[in-house]
């Protein structure tokens, strides 16, 4: 979840396009080979494969360097869709020892698909553990949770004297034609996120119906994340024309003016629960320094710059949120969830039949 500073600015976590790979080397040297424990030289190296919103403290990244001596190298591409499907159709020779960034709405195709292999560390009871997945507690370490929600920009609903929408069905009616501006779920997790939420209010036979009426009312669907809030949202970087958006319920803490007030809202009745894990991958060269890693990531250092840095909240309890969270941001009590073996069942169907809804 990360970019200017949106926010998480804008062009980050969310940026979930893509599917060309961006290498960061975050120590100097590093190469992307290396067999064993070892780089060139002898020097510990470990592979982390993430999507394009994560973006820590380099700082962070330097101490776990110097507490371990192990050399983190970074290699992020698109979003946690894209990611998932890189990691996927590489399994056999995998990019990396580790990854980062697989979400609720996707891990059951990266588990079916045997990416991951088990390692459950000594943090996960502090919290994480309570979001892992259904039967495969020892594969997936969750790091953050980031609700999607819809979003809307309030100035410009007090502008025109228009009600802002507050539920999904809302968004059908004819005061909010040609408003909204949502992620294809085929090709975007925020986007996949939004539809299991409708699926999880208006049920197998219901759904459908739904995105119909959305469509009819002047729907506008774009390939990701980025694209949705930085080009069409009135309240993102751009000259959008959208004042709704599928978003995240922690955007608006990134919308702050002047004022000290937040320019956007979450709609808090829309939401849907998406958890990000960590795993060490199928065929990991560095194993154990891998587990190092998902270890750092649940660890009270990393948890603690999980919300200002990656926008999203942190797994690990205990952990207190910037103070503006408290007022623009506060996490859901009621977010729409799926169970895991039900998303792994219909996920696929539910795209097709959106498409076939949506698309035509």
């Amino acid at each position: 979840m990360r970019r200017s500073v949106l926010g998480r600015t804008v062009l980050g976590r969310w940026a979930r396009v893509g599917g060309l790979v961006a290498t960061v080397a975050l120590a100097a040297g590093c190469s992307l080979v290396g067999g064993g424990d070892s780089g060139q030289g002898g020097e510990r190296k470990v592979v982390l494969v993430t999507h394009n919103s994560f973006n820590p403290p380099k700082e962070l990244l330097e101490d776990f360097q110097k507490r371990t001596g192990v050399k983190l190298e970074v290699r992020a591409s698109g979003d946690g869709g894209a990611l998932t499907n890189q990691l996927v159709l590489t399994k056999a020779n995998p990019l990396g020892d580790v990854a980062f960034g697989v979400d609720s709405t996707f891990a059951s195709r990266a588990l079916e698909e045997g990416v991951f292999q088990p390692y459950r560390g000594p943090e996960a009871d502090k919290g994480p553990q309570r979001y892992a997945p259904q039967g495969n507690q020892d594969r997936l370490t969750a790091v953050d949770v980031g609700d999607v929600c819809l979003n809307v920009d309030t100035g410009w609903f007090q502008q025109r004297g228009v009600a802002e929408p507050r539920t999904l069905d809302d968004l059908t009616q004819p005061q909010y034609k040609d408003l909204l501006v949502a992620e294809d779920p085929a090709t975007s997790s925020p986007g996949l996120a939004f539809l299991l939420a409708t699926v999880a209010k208006y049920g197998e036979n219901g759904y459908a119906d739904y995105w119909k009426r959305l469509r009819d009312n002047g729907l506008k669907v774009t390939s990701g994340w980025e694209e949705a809030y930085n080009q069409d949202f009135t309240a993102g970087s751009g000259k959008g024309q959208r004042p709704v958006v599928v978003s995240y319920a922690s955007s608006p803490a990134f919308t702050i003016g002047d004022d000290g007030k937040p320019r956007t809202k979450a709609l808090l009745d829309t939401c849907y629960r998406q958890v990000e894990y960590a795993g060490v991958l199928a065929g990991a060269k560095n194993v154990d320094d891998a587990r190092k890693v998902v270890d750092f990531l649940v660890s009270p250092e990393f948890q603690a710059k999980v919300a200002e840095s990656m926008y999203v909240y942190p797994a690990r309890e205990g952990v207190a949120l910037p103070a503006s969270w408290q007022q623009a941001a506060p996490l859901p009590e009621r977010s729409a969830e799926l169970p895991a073996d039900e998303v792994r069942a219909g996920r696929e169907r539910w795209v097709e039949q959106w498409r076939k809804t949506v698309r035509g």
